[in-house]
């Protein structure tokens, strides 16, 4: 494929996690040509310093306020204006490349109807994480409430997420899958017309992968193209399980409109109802989708998933 790569990095007080990414750029991109922007969210510790002594070369847009990872990622894609871009890979600052990745992934990217291309990610003990998702529905969340996650998983009309384990030894496609690493066509992102930055934080990879998939852009996934993941603190911290919860509902009735919306609400609220004894997180998502409710904009550790 003909072109650079923009790899286009959104942190936010991320300097704990950002220097392994650094690291690992150059072996993950070799045989690529690549271009570096990082959109930094108003971070208040040592994230910049970091940019500018590991990536001396990597253009460091800094932002007035925390605009989120869609913001961030805006931001950074209008940062590579006038460059000859094949494609933009879209990356959180706790992940780390695995040597060859990148041009693993471009190789997918070049098959016809691919847009978005998406590695194995895994995680510091080498255990593959299950990021791949089918679309949202009533029935998918209702059975996640009843079932659980992983177990509705297994059974691809009652669960969203992907468990299978064979699916994620060799290549496929997916409706959506999770985007701390993501590298997507110029000419999808174009079609897609960017990031939707109102979700701020959670859902809007699934907006964007489904947005793709409506203007003609298949999901791919290459299993031969590893990166490390870190994770993030969504099932553990109560404001950003509350934005996850909430985003989910707005985007389904963005979606299919407020009568659906209305019946994927209760199916996330019962989820949530059951598990509220679990801890203070799932309490917040219930809170958060009651009348009157409020999800508070967090201002996470990365502004990554």
């Amino acid at each position: 494929m003909r072109g650079e790569v923009g790899l286009v990095v959104v942190t936010y007080n991320s300097a704990a996690v950002l220097p392994g990414l650094l690291e690992s750029i150059e072996a993950g991109c070799a045989g690529a040509r690549t271009r570096l922007v990082v959109v930094d969210n108003a971070s208040t510790d040592a994230t910049s310093e970091i940019v500018r002594r590991l990536a001396p070369d990597a253009d460091l847009i800094g932002l007035a306020g925390n605009r989120g990872y869609a913001g961030g990622l805006n931001a950074g894609y209008r940062a590579l204006a006038g460059v000859d871009l094949a494609a933009v890979l879209v990356l959180n600052p706790d992940i780390r490349l695995r040597p060859g990745s990148v041009v693993r992934l471009l190789a997918a990217l070049a098959e016809p109807g691919i847009g978005i291309v998406v590695p194995k990610l895994v995680d510091g003990a080498g255990a593959v994480a299950p990021t791949l998702r089918r679309e949202p529905t009533v029935l998918r969340a209702l059975g996640e409430a009843v079932l659980g996650g992983r177990r509705a998983g297994r059974h691809p009309a009652l669960g969203e997420m992907v468990i299978d384990p064979a699916a994620y030894d060799r290549p496929g496609r997916a409706d959506w899958a999770t985007g701390a690493a993501m590298l997507v066509d110029r000419r999808c992102w174009e079609a897609v017309g960017g990031w939707n930055e109102s979700f701020f934080l959670y859902s809007e990879e699934t907006d964007f992968a489904l947005r793709a998939r409506d203007r003609g852009f298949a999901l791919a996934y290459v299993p031969d193209a590893v990166a490390e993941h870190i994770g993030g603190e969504a099932g553990t911290n109560p404001r950003l399980h509350a934005l996850l919860t909430r985003n989910r509902v707005r985007l389904h009735r963005m979606r299919r409109g407020p009568l659906r919306a209305a019946a994927f609400w209760s199916a996330i609220a019962l989820n949530e109802a059951l598990r509220a004894r679990r801890g203070p997180a799932h309490r917040a998502g219930l809170r958060a989708l009651l009348p009157g409710g409020t999800a508070v904009v967090a201002q996470p550790r990365d502004a990554g998933l």
